[in-house]
């Protein structure tokens, strides 16, 4: 059991960097090349080539080389289901504490 909570904790660290989870977004409805990523992202390629290495080293992304072209692709759909309940416990969380304020400015 120890062994799947220091998997969970390092899965967890590739989700802890905002480049990262705009590249799992980015991948949630298909695989794409560095230069699609880049042109979505507006980041560098040295940039995006580090966070998806990593990414790919956790086991996030899978890639696959096709001529001069590198794609990745998610390694499994649940990562999304995961990544989409996060978000929505922290839009829901952001929703609280802005009614909270606007009570409080009341």
């Amino acid at each position: 059991m120890k062994e799947l909570y220091k998997l969970h904790a390092e899965m967890c660290k590739v989700f802890s960097n905002p480049i990262r989870l705009e590249i799992l977004n980015l991948l949630r409805d298909r695989e794409m090349s560095v230069t699609e990523i880049i042109d979505k992202s507006k980041l560098s390629q040295a940039n995006i080539s580090q966070h998806l290495s990593i990414m790919k080293s956790k086991g996030i992304v899978i890639s696959e080389r096709n001529g001069k072209n590198i794609y990745y692709k998610l390694s499994n759909p649940k990562i999304i289901k995961a990544f989409d309940i996060i978000k929505e416990v922290l839009t829901e969380r952001l929703e609280k504490n802005r009614k909270i304020l606007v009570e409080v400015k009341a």
